[in-house]
């Protein structure tokens, strides 16, 4: 019996759909939104880029305010001075850590307390929102007076009050040593912007459709199941924003320090750093320099924050 082959064929490569075209309500509503935000983008742009480009210009000149006759064009020198100092290292370092903790400790914090309001009994809800929202509402300068006062060893309370723990007792130097004073800073930014964080994830949260919780439910997923396959992958857009905006603000931390410590035992931010340079010592040029390069740090950040989550917040809306 004799068997027949067909000749080959070529295989064509499947083609992907066409776009879908944008259509006049969309199309209308991104020219609404670019009418309405326009303005303030525009001037929010121009208050923000004339101090950038006079940094940057600025970082190219070695001259002090006090003598601003006396100036001399030394090129990117300021920054390579910077960047072999272990001092601006040594900033990063700190500020690092201030980030990392504060921000991961306020996540965890925050997620919670979203949690809680949501659960809770409607009539309880304004009332607990507002009293979780109650730090968020204080002046920074004035919650870390009050955590110093806190911890002083002359007039603080928590000496006394916790001589009871490993390693307290009424002679404790919080501010004298470097990692308590970290310690008292991060627990003051916690204290501080924790309800931030705890806003924006209860927004994503109310994103969350019930129908997906109801189904995952029939389907016998445990809390913690609904929780990691359900409730997270469905805010995060929300969990970016939160870490987003939370980084980029602890990055620059400045007040906590400047009123605790004001930048003693190694506790200097790279912000601290700037201050420093431009304000008490007077070096235009080598405060220029560290803005600029803190300026290209929240910049990078930013950048990678979106990269990581790849979130198109244009299409977070459920459209």
């Amino acid at each position: 019996m004799s068997t027949t082959t067909l000749p080959p064929t070529k295989k064509t490569e499947p083609k992907s759909a066409p776009k879908a075209a944008i259509s006049d309500r969309a199309r209308s509503e991104r020219k609404l939104g670019w009418l309405l935000a326009g303005p303030a983008f525009l001037v929010m742009l121009l208050v923000t880029a004339y101090p950038i480009l006079q940094a940057t210009y600025e970082s190219l000149f070695d001259f002090r305010l006090t003598d601003p006759e006396n100036r001399s064009f030394v090129g990117l020198s300021n920054y390579w001075v910077i960047l072999t100092d272990s001092l601006w290292w040594q900033s990063i370092g700190v500020t690092a850590f201030i980030t990392v903790v504060t921000v991961a400790v306020e996540l965890v914090l925050g997620f919670a307390l979203a949690l809680v309001m949501v659960k809770a009994l409607r009539a309880l809800r304004p009332v607990l929102r507002a009293a979780i929202l109650i730090p968020y509402a204080v002046i920074t300068v004035v919650s870390a007076f009050a955590w110093q006062f806190a911890f002083d060893i002359q007039s603080g309370f928590v000496n006394s009050w916790f001589a009871w723990l490993p390693g307290v007792s009424e002679n404790t130097d919080w501010f004298g040593d470097r990692w308590t004073a970290l310690l008292v800073i991060c627990l003051a930014e916690i204290w501080k912007t924790t309800p931030f964080i705890s806003l924006l994830l209860l927004a994503g949260l109310a994103q969350v459709p019930e129908v997906l919780q109801e189904a995952a439910k029939v389907d016998g997923a445990t809390r913690w199941q609904r929780m990691w396959r359900v409730t997270l992958p469905n805010m995060k857009a929300a969990i970016m924003v939160a870490l987003l905006f939370r980084t980029l603000d602890a990055f620059r931390v400045f007040d906590s320090i400047f009123i605790m410590t004001n930048g003693a035992n190694g506790t200097e931010s790279v912000s601290f750093l700037a201050y420093r340079q431009t304000i008490a010592r007077l070096e235009i040029g080598l405060g220029s320099a560290v803005s600029v390069l803190l300026f290209l740090a929240v910049v990078l950040i930013a950048f990678s924050f979106i990269k990581l989550f790849r979130v198109d917040l244009s299409q977070a809306r459920g459209e």
